[in-house]
């Protein structure tokens, strides 16, 4: 069991985070999980028994078929998720999250009951695209636009770093439908475009980690897209961008702190196994400190993704908090598998143990969701600087 401790938790949420890792350990056993490494799988049979055990409901309300969840709950289950493997964490929250609870904020009741509802249920999988090739810190840049003709809106355009959109049926997708808009983000609408449309091609992109959910390029190639999937009001998309970003930094901290976890379990159990010079190594000061150091640094992350999450239960304005705690515990995610790769030495290096995995895996938190400078950028300018 990992040393991760549930003070604070309420009986239920100790019992959300003993069901979800043992139904992670049933559905995606670690020889599973190396198998989808090495092949670029996607872990299909986890995300269904999650759909099955009504876990993608978590943060929906209950006259939706959804669990009704706090944002510590949402917290919760993506540590949890994530410390079991980082990759299914970011399985989870690309559609129930990123893409979902768009739908859920700012969709029609149609485009609720049609794509939603489903999605709850595991019938379809959502991916969500902003970033694209020339536009990534600078998300108001985007170039992908949508114009009206009669009852559709035609899109032309291209995406870049999807996550999962190879595996996606639908895509809540940013686009620019005022290319004259000053500011340019009050040009801003978004849409739910169908993945397998005509026009819509999707190319996997090979990266360094994250194998499993891999990330895509995405070209719209006049793309008609029916006027009733404007999600929100039109040229009124960065405003409510602004609320699924702010969410998907919590978000990222929980995955990086579960991640996090993960690491100190396998160096420490490498380590108390490891014999060299007659004992353990783990009883060298100098591997204890080590250990001891990716432990602090797993904890101060999962502390401050926690009093982020209790914060916007609270109804707090957040936006300083997640920026943090996305910095904090995708950064010290990072060095948690640093560490551990050193404490195992050639070991942590071979593709035969996990830490390497770890180590690439952990390496896109701090780019991904918005870098830690452009998070540094929102924390100063919040701080009036």
């Amino acid at each position: 069991m990992p040393l991760f401790n549930a003070f604070g938790f309420t009986d239920e949420q100790k019992l959300m985070r003993q069901s979800l890792l043992a139904l992670a350990e049933q559905h995606l056993p670690v020889e599973k999980i190396r198998q989808l490494d090495r092949d670029a799988g996607w872990p299909t049979e986890a995300y269904q028994a999650l759909a099955k055990g009504g876990w993608l409901g978590l943060p929906y309300p209950e006259e939706y078929g959804g669990l009704g969840g706090s944002y510590k709950d949402m917290a919760i289950l993506l540590e949890t998720l994530s410390y079991h493997y980082a990759c299914l964490g970011t399985t989870y929250m690309t559609s129930a999250i990123y893409a979902g609870l768009q739908l859920l904020y700012n969709g029609s009741e149609h485009l609720k009951q049609t794509y939603m509802v489903p999605m709850i249920k595991g019938d379809i999988y959502i991916a969500f695209a902003l970033t694209e090739p020339q536009t990534g810190s600078d998300a108001a840049s985007i170039k992908t636009n949508a114009v009206r003709d009669g009852d559709d809106y035609v899109i032309r355009g291209q995406k870049w770093f999807i996550t999962s959109a190879h595996v996606a049926d639908y895509i809540v997708l940013v686009v620019k439908t005022d290319p004259s808009a000053k500011p340019a983000h009050d040009g801003f609408s978004m849409f739910l475009v169908d993945a397998k449309a005509k026009g819509v091609s999707i190319r996997p992109i090979e990266t360094m980690g994250r194998h499993t959910t891999h990330t895509n390029q995405i070209f719209f190639d006049e793309v008609r897209v029916p006027a009733r999937n404007l999600i929100g009001e039109q040229n009124r998309g960065w405003k409510i961008l602004m609320r699924g970003l702010n969410l998907e930094r919590m978000a990222i901290a929980a995955c990086g702190a579960g991640n996090a976890q993960k690491a100190i379990d396998i160096a420490r159990d490498y380590a108390t196994q490891r014999i060299q010079f007659d004992r353990p190594i783990s009883k060298f000061q100098v591997i204890s400190h080590k250990l001891a150091d990716m432990r602090i640094k797993a904890e101060i992350a999962r502390l401050v993704t926690y009093r982020t999450a209790e914060m916007m239960d609270a109804g707090y304005d957040t936006r300083m908090e997640t920026a943090i705690a996305k910095v904090v515990a995708t950064d010290n995610d990072f060095e948690c598998a640093h560490i551990g790769m050193q404490v195992m030495g050639g070991a942590g290096f071979s593709m035969e143990h996990d830490m390497q995995r770890l180590f690439r895996d952990s390496r896109l938190g701090p780019i991904g969701g918005g870098s830690n400078e452009i998070q540094r950028n929102i924390i100063a300018k919040l701080m009036g600087l």
